[in-house]
């Protein structure tokens, strides 16, 4: 039996913080073969082992598949702070068991307040995933799939690393004393920022296994108040692998219906594509047209370009053309999102430039 200042996730925390999270920590107790949560049902929070013995299925009848079973200390549901989608498991109690249960309305303020916390558990995040790649491509190797899930599988914890570190910058700098308000609110912002991007992360696969709805979350906004706002996290995710961004000329105010959140995921998989490229830095730049009734967006990086051979098949999934990194989704999603919002997008090379990325999206009317 483990106390809730015991578990590993909490024991960097205050006293006054561990005593704001004991007032929402909530004791629950399960009899052997009694459901926890079912898949399905909505993310409503997270939980931690605090005695017994937690089991995580997923499947029915004699289909069902045990994914992992939790000791004293453990933590299971994590991913409901992250990504508010129903449970995509089953937990049960496969011994007697008591579990701490913090829900996630109460819990995110909580977070939001704590870097340190945030860090730990996105932490505990990435390695469940790196387990689950792991189990997958342990089942995968039997299906001789080896080659194609071991690079995804690799590929997935790699695009975990970039948010991680920015985490783990900002959590330092908001632990500094003697910062202005200011610096704190912009650290605990862009952590804040981060955590949505490893929720997109998991969110790639989704779309691929579940399919998505073109018209979902599109709304009428200023399309060059979205990257301008978007472009400073996009510098920090260049400067990570050592490359700048130059923006020569703002972009266009011009009413684009998008979703905000699928569309930056469109800039950072194609910045990501080009820094991964260019081994010892370079630049990016960033150039917009309106061209009729669509505006047209091109991104060019100082990389090495595209060979002929390969330009038709950089869209398709888990193709990945000889890079050492990355799932082989980033730029298959891109296509997907932008088709999804109306447009297009295309990759050419010319002599003496590199790759240059170039999607339209329809003007809104």
């Amino acid at each position: 039996m483990v106390a809730l200042e015991s578990i590993s996730l909490f024991r960097q925390l205050s006293r006054p913080e561990l005593q704001a999270l004991r007032l929402i920590a909530l004791e629950r107790r399960f009899e052997a073969g009694q459901e926890i949560f079912r898949e399905g049902a909505p993310g409503d929070g997270v939980y931690f082992v605090k005695d017994g013995l937690v089991e995580i299925s997923a499947g029915s009848g004699t289909t069902r598949r045990v994914f992992s079973r939790l000791g004293p200390g453990e933590i299971f549901g994590e991913m409901s702070l992250i990504e508010h989608r129903p449970r995509s498991a089953t937990a049960t109690a496969a011994a007697a068991a008591e579990v701490y249960f913090l829900p996630r309305g109460e819990l995110l303020p909580f977070i939001q307040r704590s870097p340190g916390l945030a860090f730990a558990l996105l932490q505990q995040i990435s390695h469940r995933l790196r387990e689950l790649n792991q189990l997958h491509v342990r089942e995968l190797v039997q299906a001789e799939s080896l080659a194609v899930i071991g690079r995804f599988a690799q590929g997935i914890v790699h695009d975990l690393k970039n948010p991680l570190s920015i985490i783990s910058l900002a959590s330092e700098v908001f632990e500094m004393p003697g910062l202005s308000a200011e610096i704190r609110a912009s650290s605990q912002l862009r952590i804040r920022k981060q955590v949505e991007r490893i929720s997109d992360l998991v969110s790639d696969i989704l779309i691929f296994t579940q399919g998505s709805s073109a018209e979902a979350g599109l709304q009428t906004s200023d399309y060059g108040a979205f990257v301008v706002e978007l472009l400073g996290d996009l510098r920090a995710e260049a400067e990570l692998k050592s490359a700048r961004i130059e923006m020569p000329h703002a972009p266009p105010a011009v009413p684009v219906r998008f979703d905000p959140r699928r569309l930056s995921r469109v800039f950072f998989n194609l910045v990501h594509n080009a820094t991964d490229v260019m081994l010892n830095g370079g630049y990016i730049y960033l150039r917009f047209q309106c061209n009729g009734n669509e505006i047209v967006t091109e991104m060019e990086d100082t990389g090495p370009g595209i060979a002929p051979q390969i330009a038709g098949q950089l869209f398709e999934p888990f193709a990945t053309h000889g890079k050492t990194h990355g799932t082989g989704l980033g730029l298959s999603l891109c296509k997907k999102i932008i088709e999804d919002h109306g447009g297009n997008i295309a990759v050419r090379s010319e002599a003496g430039h590199g790759a240059i990325f170039r999607f339209t999206l329809p003007l809104a009317k």
